[in-house]
């Protein structure tokens, strides 16, 4: 098996490696500069510590966002894990694109709903992770996701569910839809929307997402809101496996080109049965 872990300038390959091999020493978040190959699917395991076995549950996702996974057998923005490493199904979608909304939509109403009933005994082998894939030829996707984030930020067990709503609505955030209001006036929009959708307070989101009037006291004029940082690393995730376009699928670490947007639940159950066997 080869390895590589880019080290800022530097790739380090570990090659033929043995079969008992499953530890890596000193390999930090703030050195890495991919963690792709680090998305280890059953029965695989890579752990700091050989008394522990890190699923690739651990290895995908920050903490804080949390909100972003849907395990079939416990919801969203789950805080337990089952015990067992589970395969990982990553879709990286942007909230302004038709096909992400198609997706989506199979998902949240067919899918999801059907894994966690009954078909259980498959949806107890995977997770989902939602991947922001922000594309800057639709302006308004910075805004859509930052208020997704927002949401993620005060409300996580909702995320899912906001994002639904924000699918649904998602021509009310086309171009022509708002060319002529300010930034600041879309967020308004959003914030509106998030309250409806997923019970958060209309004010209290919209003060995460508001870009101030007048520069800051140290002369700043372009600090951005109260979720920028997190916006730029849900980017930085999308750019450092390669995903240019929504929706793409990443099943277990490797691009499932074969996923449409356009399948049924029936090709989606027969395609995670055969790739969890």
């Amino acid at each position: 098996m080869r390895l590589n872990v880019h080290l800022k300038k530097t790739v380090v390959h570990f090659s033929e490696l043995p079969h008992n091999f499953n530890t890596i020493h000193h390999c930090s978040d703030s050195h890495l500069t991919t963690c792709s190959a680090l998305l280890i699917p059953p029965p695989f395991t890579l752990s700091h510590n050989p008394s522990r076995a890190f699923t690739n549950s651990t290895m995908a996702l920050p903490p804080k966002f949390a909100g972003h996974r849907f395990i079939p057998t416990e919801g969203a923005g789950a805080s337990s894990f089952p015990t067992q490493p589970l395969h990982t199904v990553e879709i990286f979608l942007d909230y302004v694109c038709p096909f992400s909304a198609k997706i989506y939509n199979t998902l949240y109403t067919t899918l999801l709903p059907s894994l966690r009933s009954e078909h259980a005994d498959l949806g107890s082998k995977v997770q989902f992770i939602f991947r922001h894939q922000i594309q800057p030829w639709h302006p308004s996707s910075t805004l859509t996701h930052e208020a997704g984030l927002a949401v993620q930020r005060l409300a996580p067990t909702k995320f899912w569910d906001f994002s639904a709503a924000l699918f649904k609505d998602q021509k009310a955030y086309f171009d022509v839809s708002l060319v002529n209001e300010t930034r600041n006036e879309t967020y308004k929009r959003l914030a509106k929307l998030a309250s409806q959708s997923a019970g958060v307070d209309e004010r209290e989101l919209y003060e995460l997402l508001a870009i101030p009037t007048e520069k800051g006291d140290d002369g700043s004029l372009n600090a951005g809101n109260a979720v920028t940082n997190d916006l730029k690393t849900v980017i930085k995730m999308a750019r450092l496996v390669g995903v240019h376009v929504s929706p793409t699928v990443i099943f277990d670490g490797v691009a499932a080109g074969e996923v449409s947007s356009s399948w049924t639940l029936e090709q989606w159950l027969e395609y995670l049965r055969k790739s969890v066997a």
